[in-house]
Protein backbone atom coordinates (compact mmCIF):
# COMPACT_ATOMS: atom_id res chain seq x y z
CA UNK A 1 0.00 0.00 0.00
CA UNK A 2 2.65 2.72 0.85
CA UNK A 3 4.22 1.64 -2.67
CA UNK A 4 0.83 2.95 -4.17
CA UNK A 5 1.57 6.05 -2.46
CA UNK A 6 4.30 6.84 -3.69
CA UNK A 7 3.44 6.27 -6.94
CA UNK A 8 0.22 8.73 -6.92
CA UNK A 9 1.01 12.62 -8.11
CA UNK A 10 0.84 15.85 -6.39
CA UNK A 11 -1.69 16.95 -9.20
CA UNK A 12 -3.76 13.95 -8.48
CA UNK A 13 -5.89 15.09 -5.40
CA UNK A 14 -6.69 18.29 -7.17
CA UNK A 15 -9.57 16.27 -9.18
CA UNK A 16 -11.15 16.35 -5.67
CA UNK A 17 -10.52 20.05 -5.28
CA UNK A 18 -11.99 21.15 -8.60
CA UNK A 19 -15.10 22.63 -9.33
CA UNK A 20 -15.29 20.12 -12.24
CA UNK A 21 -15.25 17.72 -9.88
CA UNK A 22 -18.60 15.59 -11.03
CA UNK A 23 -17.60 15.79 -14.76
CA UNK A 24 -14.08 14.55 -13.89
CA UNK A 25 -15.86 11.08 -12.05
CA UNK A 26 -18.54 10.86 -14.56
CA UNK A 27 -15.85 10.62 -17.32
CA UNK A 28 -13.94 7.77 -15.45
CA UNK A 29 -16.99 6.12 -15.56
CA UNK A 30 -17.52 5.47 -18.85
CA UNK A 31 -14.11 5.16 -19.64
CA UNK A 32 -13.55 2.56 -17.03
CA UNK A 33 -16.91 0.98 -18.60
CA UNK A 34 -15.26 1.14 -22.18
CA UNK A 35 -11.75 -0.05 -20.37
CA UNK A 36 -13.16 -2.97 -19.48
CA UNK A 37 -15.31 -4.10 -22.71
CA UNK A 38 -11.80 -3.46 -24.66
CA UNK A 39 -9.86 -5.94 -22.95
CA UNK A 40 -8.14 -2.85 -20.97
CA UNK A 41 -6.83 -1.29 -23.37
CA UNK A 42 -8.18 1.81 -25.44
CA UNK A 43 -6.62 4.52 -27.49
CA UNK A 44 -6.33 8.09 -26.89
CA UNK A 45 -9.36 8.19 -29.66
CA UNK A 46 -12.03 5.57 -28.29
CA UNK A 47 -11.50 7.69 -25.03
CA UNK A 48 -12.69 11.14 -26.96
CA UNK A 49 -15.28 9.19 -29.34
CA UNK A 50 -16.94 7.94 -25.62
CA UNK A 51 -16.85 10.79 -23.97
CA UNK A 52 -18.43 12.67 -26.71
CA UNK A 53 -21.01 10.13 -27.13
CA UNK A 54 -22.32 10.57 -23.42
CA UNK A 55 -21.97 14.29 -22.82
CA UNK A 56 -23.89 14.86 -26.24
CA UNK A 57 -27.05 13.42 -23.79
CA UNK A 58 -25.94 16.18 -21.57
CA UNK A 59 -25.66 19.97 -21.01
CA UNK A 60 -22.48 20.93 -18.91
CA UNK A 61 -19.89 23.53 -19.03
CA UNK A 62 -16.43 22.54 -17.69
CA UNK A 63 -14.75 26.08 -16.10
CA UNK A 64 -11.10 26.50 -16.48
CA UNK A 65 -8.75 25.41 -14.60
CA UNK A 66 -5.66 26.65 -13.09
CA UNK A 67 -3.46 24.62 -15.35
CA UNK A 68 -5.34 24.93 -18.45
CA UNK A 69 -3.76 27.83 -20.72
CA UNK A 70 -5.71 29.35 -23.83
CA UNK A 71 -4.69 26.64 -26.19
CA UNK A 72 -6.61 23.88 -24.00
CA UNK A 73 -9.40 26.09 -23.98
CA UNK A 74 -9.98 25.76 -28.19
CA UNK A 75 -10.42 21.88 -27.53
CA UNK A 76 -13.54 19.72 -27.75
CA UNK A 77 -14.68 19.37 -24.31
CA UNK A 78 -14.15 15.34 -24.54
CA UNK A 79 -10.44 16.32 -25.30
CA UNK A 80 -10.24 18.85 -22.94
CA UNK A 81 -11.47 16.35 -20.08
CA UNK A 82 -8.97 13.45 -21.38
CA UNK A 83 -6.00 15.76 -21.70
CA UNK A 84 -6.51 17.06 -17.88
CA UNK A 85 -7.27 13.51 -16.27
CA UNK A 86 -3.66 12.60 -17.89
CA UNK A 87 -2.05 15.55 -17.07
CA UNK A 88 -2.99 14.99 -13.62
CA UNK A 89 -2.19 11.28 -13.43
CA UNK A 90 -5.79 9.92 -13.06
CA UNK A 91 -5.26 8.54 -16.61
CA UNK A 92 -1.47 7.02 -18.16
CA UNK A 93 -0.07 6.81 -21.53
CA UNK A 94 1.67 3.33 -22.47
CA UNK A 95 3.97 3.27 -25.73
CA UNK A 96 3.48 0.02 -27.77
CA UNK A 97 6.08 0.26 -30.45
CA UNK A 98 5.52 -2.77 -31.86
CA UNK A 99 1.99 -1.86 -32.87
CA UNK A 100 3.12 1.47 -33.04
CA UNK A 101 0.13 3.21 -31.12
CA UNK A 102 -0.31 5.15 -27.47
CA UNK A 103 -2.63 3.38 -25.69
CA UNK A 104 -4.17 4.72 -22.37
CA UNK A 105 -4.36 2.67 -19.23
CA UNK A 106 -5.69 3.36 -16.06
CA UNK A 107 -3.37 3.09 -13.29
CA UNK A 108 -3.38 0.84 -9.95
CA UNK A 109 -3.99 3.72 -8.00
CA UNK A 110 -6.75 5.36 -10.36
CA UNK A 111 -8.68 1.92 -10.36
CA UNK A 112 -8.86 1.86 -6.26
CA UNK A 113 -10.47 5.17 -6.79
CA UNK A 114 -12.66 4.36 -10.03
CA UNK A 115 -14.09 1.14 -8.09
CA UNK A 116 -15.42 3.12 -4.95
CA UNK A 117 -17.02 5.69 -7.66
CA UNK A 118 -18.45 2.89 -8.97
CA UNK A 119 -19.53 1.55 -5.35
CA UNK A 120 -20.89 5.36 -4.51
CA UNK A 121 -23.18 5.59 -7.79
CA UNK A 122 -24.64 2.37 -7.26
CA UNK A 123 -24.21 0.68 -10.09
CA UNK A 124 -21.96 -2.52 -8.61
CA UNK A 125 -23.66 -5.83 -8.09
CA UNK A 126 -24.91 -6.01 -4.46
CA UNK A 127 -22.08 -6.79 -2.44
CA UNK A 128 -24.30 -8.77 0.48
CA UNK A 129 -25.48 -11.44 -2.22
CA UNK A 130 -21.61 -11.87 -3.60
CA UNK A 131 -19.75 -12.10 -0.60
CA UNK A 132 -22.23 -14.67 1.16
CA UNK A 133 -21.98 -16.88 -2.00
CA UNK A 134 -18.01 -16.68 -2.24
CA UNK A 135 -18.39 -17.85 1.47
CA UNK A 136 -20.21 -20.79 0.55
CA UNK A 137 -18.35 -22.05 -2.14
CA UNK A 138 -15.29 -21.44 -0.30
CA UNK A 139 -15.91 -23.52 2.16
CA UNK A 140 -17.89 -25.90 0.07
CA UNK A 141 -14.09 -26.18 -2.05
CA UNK A 142 -12.15 -26.40 1.21
CA UNK A 143 -14.30 -29.36 2.66
CA UNK A 144 -14.50 -31.59 -0.38
CA UNK A 145 -11.26 -30.80 -2.48
CA UNK A 146 -8.46 -32.37 -1.71
CA UNK A 147 -6.01 -29.98 -2.99
CA UNK A 148 -7.31 -27.65 -0.29
CA UNK A 149 -5.09 -25.94 1.75
CA UNK A 150 -5.48 -22.83 4.81
CA UNK A 151 -5.66 -20.00 1.95
CA UNK A 152 -9.16 -20.67 1.34
CA UNK A 153 -10.12 -20.55 4.53
CA UNK A 154 -8.79 -17.25 4.94
CA UNK A 155 -10.59 -16.32 2.12
CA UNK A 156 -13.37 -17.41 3.44
CA UNK A 157 -13.13 -15.81 6.84
CA UNK A 158 -12.33 -12.26 4.87
CA UNK A 159 -15.11 -12.53 2.93
CA UNK A 160 -17.41 -12.64 6.10
CA UNK A 161 -15.43 -9.46 7.34
CA UNK A 162 -16.13 -7.53 4.73
CA UNK A 163 -20.07 -9.06 4.78
CA UNK A 164 -19.92 -7.98 8.56
CA UNK A 165 -18.58 -4.71 7.11
CA UNK A 166 -21.41 -4.09 4.57
CA UNK A 167 -24.10 -4.68 7.01
CA UNK A 168 -22.71 -2.31 9.37
CA UNK A 169 -22.75 0.26 6.89
CA UNK A 170 -26.04 -0.30 5.97
CA UNK A 171 -26.96 -0.07 9.65
CA UNK A 172 -24.92 3.13 10.17
CA UNK A 173 -26.96 4.83 7.08
CA UNK A 174 -30.28 4.36 8.15
CA UNK A 175 -30.37 6.72 10.30
CA UNK A 176 -30.21 9.42 7.47
CA UNK A 177 -34.03 8.32 6.76
CA UNK A 178 -34.66 9.82 10.04
CA UNK A 179 -33.20 13.19 9.09
CA UNK A 180 -35.34 13.72 6.12
CA UNK A 181 -38.71 12.41 8.02
CA UNK A 182 -38.63 15.54 10.26
CA UNK A 183 -37.94 17.80 7.00
CA UNK A 184 -40.94 17.02 4.74
CA UNK A 185 -43.84 19.45 5.67
CA UNK A 186 -46.29 18.24 3.07
CA UNK A 187 -47.81 14.64 3.28
CA UNK A 188 -47.22 14.10 -0.16
CA UNK A 189 -43.65 14.95 0.19
CA UNK A 190 -43.12 12.62 2.58
CA UNK A 191 -44.82 9.75 0.93
CA UNK A 192 -42.52 10.68 -1.81
CA UNK A 193 -39.46 10.59 0.28
CA UNK A 194 -40.56 7.11 1.84
CA UNK A 195 -41.31 5.13 -1.75
CA UNK A 196 -38.20 6.51 -3.74
CA UNK A 197 -36.00 6.69 -0.77
CA UNK A 198 -36.01 4.24 2.09
CA UNK A 199 -38.70 1.68 -0.12
CA UNK A 200 -36.33 1.86 -3.10
CA UNK A 201 -33.13 2.10 -1.59
CA UNK A 202 -33.38 0.08 1.63
CA UNK A 203 -36.13 -1.98 1.50
CA UNK A 204 -35.69 -3.14 -2.44
CA UNK A 205 -32.08 -3.05 -3.10
CA UNK A 206 -30.60 -4.44 0.23
CA UNK A 207 -32.97 -5.36 3.29
CA UNK A 208 -35.12 -7.58 0.93
CA UNK A 209 -31.99 -8.92 -0.69
CA UNK A 210 -31.43 -10.24 3.50
CA UNK A 211 -34.99 -10.73 4.74
CA UNK A 212 -37.22 -11.32 1.59
CA UNK A 213 -35.21 -13.50 -0.90
CA UNK A 214 -33.89 -15.32 2.28
CA UNK A 215 -30.17 -14.86 0.44
CA UNK A 216 -28.31 -15.41 3.79
CA UNK A 217 -30.93 -18.07 5.26
CA UNK A 218 -30.20 -19.92 2.33
CA UNK A 219 -26.64 -20.73 2.87
CA UNK A 220 -26.54 -20.11 6.47
CA UNK A 221 -27.50 -23.61 7.39
CA UNK A 222 -25.41 -25.90 4.97
CA UNK A 223 -22.52 -23.16 6.03
CA UNK A 224 -23.07 -23.71 9.76
CA UNK A 225 -23.48 -27.45 9.44
CA UNK A 226 -19.96 -28.05 7.38
CA UNK A 227 -18.38 -25.75 10.45
CA UNK A 228 -19.66 -28.39 12.63
CA UNK A 229 -18.16 -31.02 10.76
CA UNK A 230 -15.12 -30.46 10.32
CA UNK A 231 -14.50 -28.83 13.69
CA UNK A 232 -15.24 -32.59 14.99
CA UNK A 233 -13.54 -34.20 12.10
CA UNK A 234 -10.22 -34.13 13.54
CA UNK A 235 -8.51 -37.02 11.33
CA UNK A 236 -9.09 -34.86 8.23
CA UNK A 237 -7.87 -32.39 10.27
CA UNK A 238 -4.80 -33.40 10.40
CA UNK A 239 -4.85 -34.07 6.45
CA UNK A 240 -5.25 -31.07 5.51
CA UNK A 241 -1.81 -30.11 7.42
CA UNK A 242 -0.14 -33.05 6.23
CA UNK A 243 -1.23 -31.19 2.91
CA UNK A 244 0.07 -27.51 3.58
CA UNK A 245 3.03 -28.47 4.73
CA UNK A 246 3.73 -31.16 1.77
CA UNK A 247 2.09 -28.30 -0.87
CA UNK A 248 2.89 -24.88 0.87
CA UNK A 249 5.87 -26.23 3.01
CA UNK A 250 3.90 -24.04 6.15
CA UNK A 251 4.18 -25.99 9.73
CA UNK A 252 0.77 -25.63 10.58
CA UNK A 253 -1.18 -27.60 13.74
CA UNK A 254 -4.90 -28.27 13.90
CA UNK A 255 -5.25 -26.08 16.87
CA UNK A 256 -4.45 -22.97 14.08
CA UNK A 257 -7.13 -24.56 11.66
CA UNK A 258 -9.49 -25.19 14.64
CA UNK A 259 -8.88 -21.41 15.20
CA UNK A 260 -9.52 -20.21 12.03
CA UNK A 261 -13.06 -21.82 11.89
CA UNK A 262 -14.05 -20.57 15.15
CA UNK A 263 -13.64 -16.81 13.67
CA UNK A 264 -15.30 -18.07 10.53
CA UNK A 265 -18.63 -19.16 13.06
CA UNK A 266 -18.21 -16.10 15.13
CA UNK A 267 -18.36 -13.55 12.19
CA UNK A 268 -21.43 -15.28 11.25
CA UNK A 269 -23.08 -15.08 14.97
CA UNK A 270 -22.04 -10.98 14.23
CA UNK A 271 -24.19 -11.14 10.93
CA UNK A 272 -27.14 -12.88 12.53
CA UNK A 273 -27.10 -10.31 15.27
CA UNK A 274 -26.93 -6.90 12.56
CA UNK A 275 -29.55 -8.61 10.45
CA UNK A 276 -31.84 -8.44 13.82
CA UNK A 277 -30.56 -4.59 14.65
CA UNK A 278 -31.73 -3.80 11.31
CA UNK A 279 -35.21 -5.55 11.59
CA UNK A 280 -35.03 -2.96 14.59
CA UNK A 281 -34.60 0.04 13.30
CA UNK A 282 -36.82 -0.90 10.03
CA UNK A 283 -39.75 -1.78 12.46
CA UNK A 284 -38.70 1.81 14.20
CA UNK A 285 -38.30 4.05 10.81
CA UNK A 286 -41.71 2.54 9.41
CA UNK A 287 -43.51 3.11 12.92
CA UNK A 288 -42.02 6.56 12.29
CA UNK A 289 -43.20 7.18 9.14
CA UNK A 290 -46.79 5.94 9.89
CA UNK A 291 -46.68 9.14 13.21
CA UNK A 292 -45.56 11.48 10.83
CA UNK A 293 -48.05 10.77 7.31
CA UNK A 294 -50.55 10.64 10.24
CA UNK A 295 -49.39 14.23 11.97
CA UNK A 296 -49.34 15.29 8.77
CA UNK A 297 -52.29 14.25 7.50
CA UNK A 298 -54.69 15.11 10.53
CA UNK A 299 -52.95 18.04 12.09
CA UNK A 300 -55.28 20.77 11.01
CA UNK A 301 -58.42 18.77 12.89
CA UNK A 302 -56.06 16.93 15.52
CA UNK A 303 -56.25 19.14 18.61
CA UNK A 304 -52.67 17.40 19.30
CA UNK A 305 -51.22 18.58 16.11
CA UNK A 306 -52.61 22.18 16.67
CA UNK A 307 -50.91 21.95 19.37
CA UNK A 308 -47.71 21.18 18.40
CA UNK A 309 -48.00 23.65 15.76
CA UNK A 310 -48.91 26.16 18.63
CA UNK A 311 -45.66 25.15 19.99
CA UNK A 312 -43.31 24.87 16.99
CA UNK A 313 -44.63 28.60 16.56
CA UNK A 314 -43.89 30.28 19.71
CA UNK A 315 -40.44 28.73 19.90
CA UNK A 316 -39.30 30.02 16.98
CA UNK A 317 -40.17 33.60 18.35
CA UNK A 318 -36.62 35.67 18.46
CA UNK A 319 -36.75 38.08 21.59
CA UNK A 320 -38.63 37.74 25.37
CA UNK A 321 -40.50 40.70 24.47
CA UNK A 322 -41.29 39.36 21.03
CA UNK A 323 -42.45 35.93 22.66
CA UNK A 324 -44.78 37.81 24.90
CA UNK A 325 -46.43 39.08 22.51
CA UNK A 326 -47.39 36.11 20.83
CA UNK A 327 -48.40 34.47 23.37
CA UNK A 328 -50.84 37.27 24.20
CA UNK A 329 -52.07 37.54 21.10
CA UNK A 330 -52.55 33.62 20.82
CA UNK A 331 -54.16 33.31 24.20
CA UNK A 332 -56.41 36.08 23.12
CA UNK A 333 -57.69 34.21 20.13
CA UNK A 334 -57.46 30.41 21.46
CA UNK A 335 -60.96 28.68 22.08
CA UNK A 336 -61.56 27.08 25.11
CA UNK A 337 -65.01 26.02 25.11
CA UNK A 338 -64.35 22.42 24.33
CA UNK A 339 -65.37 20.54 27.43
CA UNK A 340 -61.95 17.98 26.78
CA UNK A 341 -60.01 21.47 27.77
CA UNK A 342 -61.88 22.94 30.55
CA UNK A 343 -62.60 19.59 32.09
CA UNK A 344 -61.16 18.93 35.67
CA UNK A 345 -58.96 16.01 34.52
CA UNK A 346 -57.05 17.59 31.68
CA UNK A 347 -56.47 21.02 33.41
CA UNK A 348 -56.06 20.01 37.58
CA UNK A 349 -56.38 17.26 39.80
CA UNK A 350 -57.37 17.66 42.99
CA UNK A 351 -54.43 16.28 45.45
CA UNK A 352 -55.29 13.46 48.02
CA UNK A 353 -54.78 14.61 51.25
CA UNK A 354 -51.91 12.34 53.71
CA UNK A 355 -54.60 10.97 55.60
CA UNK A 356 -56.15 9.43 52.56
CA UNK A 357 -52.88 8.09 51.44
CA UNK A 358 -51.82 6.30 54.33
CA UNK A 359 -55.24 4.39 54.37
CA UNK A 360 -54.22 3.51 51.05
CA UNK A 361 -51.29 1.85 51.94
CA UNK A 362 -52.94 -0.18 54.87
CA UNK A 363 -55.22 -1.06 51.95
CA UNK A 364 -52.65 -2.48 49.96
CA UNK A 365 -50.79 -4.34 53.23
CA UNK A 366 -53.76 -6.47 53.85
CA UNK A 367 -53.57 -9.18 51.17
CA UNK A 368 -56.42 -11.99 49.96
CA UNK A 369 -55.68 -15.24 50.61
CA UNK A 370 -55.51 -16.67 47.96
CA UNK A 371 -57.98 -19.59 47.01
CA UNK A 372 -56.22 -23.62 46.05
CA UNK A 373 -57.20 -23.19 42.28
CA UNK A 374 -55.64 -20.00 42.16
CA UNK A 375 -52.17 -21.67 44.35
CA UNK A 376 -52.07 -24.25 41.91
CA UNK A 377 -52.19 -22.03 38.70
CA UNK A 378 -49.61 -19.08 39.94
CA UNK A 379 -47.27 -22.62 40.61
CA UNK A 380 -48.33 -24.19 37.79
CA UNK A 381 -48.48 -27.53 39.76
CA UNK A 382 -51.41 -28.70 37.98
CA UNK A 383 -49.12 -29.24 34.45
CA UNK A 384 -46.25 -30.91 36.38
CA UNK A 385 -47.92 -34.68 37.14
CA UNK A 386 -50.01 -36.37 35.05
CA UNK A 387 -53.51 -38.03 35.91
CA UNK A 388 -51.77 -41.51 36.30
CA UNK A 389 -49.33 -40.19 38.62
CA UNK A 390 -51.89 -38.55 40.21
CA UNK A 391 -54.07 -41.43 40.92
CA UNK A 392 -51.02 -43.96 41.77
CA UNK A 393 -49.93 -41.91 44.62
CA UNK A 394 -53.28 -42.48 46.18
CA UNK A 395 -54.04 -46.02 44.65
CA UNK A 396 -51.14 -47.19 45.90
CA UNK A 397 -51.36 -46.32 49.26
CA UNK A 398 -54.85 -48.07 49.66
CA UNK A 399 -56.04 -51.00 51.70
CA UNK A 400 -59.53 -52.74 51.17
CA UNK A 401 -59.65 -49.77 48.57
CA UNK A 402 -59.61 -47.28 51.69
CA UNK A 403 -56.78 -44.35 51.92
CA UNK A 404 -57.03 -42.06 55.83
CA UNK A 405 -54.18 -39.74 55.47
CA UNK A 406 -51.73 -39.96 58.33
CA UNK A 407 -48.70 -37.96 59.64
CA UNK A 408 -46.54 -40.40 57.55
CA UNK A 409 -48.63 -40.24 53.85
CA UNK A 410 -46.45 -36.60 52.99
CA UNK A 411 -43.06 -36.95 53.44
CA UNK A 412 -41.75 -34.62 50.15
CA UNK A 413 -42.72 -31.52 48.35
CA UNK A 414 -44.11 -33.79 45.86
CA UNK A 415 -46.48 -35.85 47.99
CA UNK A 416 -47.85 -32.63 49.51
CA UNK A 417 -48.35 -31.25 45.82
CA UNK A 418 -50.09 -34.79 44.72
CA UNK A 419 -52.11 -35.00 48.07
CA UNK A 420 -53.63 -31.17 46.60
CA UNK A 421 -54.11 -32.23 43.12
CA UNK A 422 -55.74 -35.41 44.56
CA UNK A 423 -58.16 -34.09 46.53
CA UNK A 424 -59.07 -31.81 43.40
CA UNK A 425 -59.41 -34.57 41.28
CA UNK A 426 -61.82 -36.75 43.07
CA UNK A 427 -64.57 -34.54 42.49
CA UNK A 428 -64.25 -35.73 38.84
CA UNK A 429 -66.81 -38.15 37.64
CA UNK A 430 -63.97 -39.96 36.12
CA UNK A 431 -62.20 -40.53 39.41
CA UNK A 432 -61.32 -43.84 40.26
CA UNK A 433 -62.19 -42.92 44.37
CA UNK A 434 -63.54 -40.15 46.18
CA UNK A 435 -63.22 -38.05 49.47
CA UNK A 436 -65.25 -39.07 52.44
CA UNK A 437 -67.63 -36.03 53.35
CA UNK A 438 -67.10 -35.13 56.67
CA UNK A 439 -65.48 -32.69 58.48
CA UNK A 440 -61.31 -33.28 58.67
CA UNK A 441 -58.89 -32.22 61.38
CA UNK A 442 -55.64 -30.58 60.54
CA UNK A 443 -52.97 -32.83 60.09
CA UNK A 444 -49.49 -31.54 60.95
CA UNK A 445 -45.98 -33.41 60.47
CA UNK A 446 -43.90 -30.87 61.43
CA UNK A 447 -43.12 -29.85 57.63
CA UNK A 448 -46.46 -29.71 56.09
CA UNK A 449 -49.94 -28.85 57.44
CA UNK A 450 -53.01 -30.69 55.84
CA UNK A 451 -56.57 -32.26 56.68
CA UNK A 452 -56.67 -35.83 57.76
CA UNK A 453 -58.90 -37.30 54.18
CA UNK A 454 -60.14 -40.12 53.41
CA UNK A 455 -60.12 -41.65 50.16
CA UNK A 456 -62.47 -44.03 49.04
CA UNK A 457 -62.47 -46.42 45.78
CA UNK A 458 -65.40 -45.93 43.85
CA UNK A 459 -68.02 -49.17 42.81
CA UNK A 460 -67.76 -50.27 39.53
Amino acid sequence: MTNHFLEIPDSFWSLFRSKNRQIYIDALLQINEEYQYSNYYLSREICIQTLSDYFAKEKVTLEQEETEDDFDLLEPLSARIVNWLLRTGWLRRVEDYSAMAVNIVIPDYAAVFVDAFVHLSGEDEDETQVYIQNVYAILFAFKNDPRSNISLLKAALVNTRRLNKTLQDMLHNMDKFFGSLLEQQVYGDLLREHLDGYVEEIVRKKYHILKTSDNFYLYKADIKKWISQMRQDLPWLEQVCERNKRLRGLDMQTDDLVKQIDLIERGFDDIEHRIMNMDKEHIRYVRATVTRLNYLLNREDNMKGLVIRLLNHLSQTQGRQEQERETEKVGALMNLSQMTVLSEKSLYKRRRLKTDFMESLKEDEETKELSGEEILRLNRVRNRYSRQQINEFVLERMTDGRLEVTEHTVTSKEDFEKLVLAYDSSVRKDSPYRVREEEAEIVDNGRFKYPRLTFERRKG
